[in-house]
């Protein structure tokens, strides 16, 4: 990890240019207020594996099963299998592309990772399907959700130092994919299962 200020240029190293660039101008502008660092590793930590957003569709599930309504817990579990499968997405597609971490000496790297690999965000990812899903289980507008959750995650991400922008953007882009496939799915799951009723 490197614990050299983002204000002042390491001695010998060439600038922080592009994407590196963007990283340290966004850690000088917010990184250093307080309470920044600590939320943006309370996000972090939460958003793993997408484990924080399982255990808020498993809970809502419970919930929902305990009431009886079916629907509402189908639509709970889908939530959660949309956050996961939008995660283990981004795990694949980041071994395909391999990108590696920002590591320029001017960056502040403010959490671990699991990985080397940057690209894309899986935390944008599986956030930004669960936002969706679990505002659609909790019968909210489509987009009240993802607007409040999806860019402090995708901010946080930047404000740590272990993603590129286009990583974040790119996680966000296939997270509302997988949630759109997995509405799709329910979908034609209830036309279906509607027609044979018939």
């Amino acid at each position: 990890m490197s614990s050299e200020s983002t204000e002042q240029p390491v001695a010998g190293v060439a600038p922080a240019t592009g994407e590196a660039a963007v990283l340290v101008g966004i850690q000088s502008a917010i990184g250093h207020r307080p309470g920044v660092r600590e939320a943006a590793r309370g996000l972090s930590h939460f958003g793993e594996h997408s484990l924080g957003w399982l255990a808020i569709a498993g809970t809502g599930a419970g919930i929902a099963h305990l009431k009886g309504d079916r629907a509402a817990r189908r639509r709970w579990v889908e939530a959660g299998v949309g956050a996961f499968g939008a995660h283990a997405a981004s795990v694949i597609i980041k071994r395909v592309v391999r990108r590696p971490r920002p590591n320029h000496p001017d960056i502040e790297i403010g959490v671990g990772t699991p990985s080397k690999l940057s690209f894309p965000s899986s935390h944008a990812t599986s956030t930004t399907a669960a936002a969706i899903l679990i505002g659609r289980a909790a019968g909210l507008p489509p987009a009240a959700l993802p607007a409040v959750l999806v860019p402090p995650m995708l901010l946080s991400r930047l404000v740590l130092g272990v993603h590129y922008p286009t990583d974040v953007l790119a996680g966000a882009g296939i997270g509302a994919v997988s949630a759109a496939a997995v509405v799709a799915g329910d979908r034609l799951l209830q036309n279906h299962s509607g027609a044979a009723d018939s």
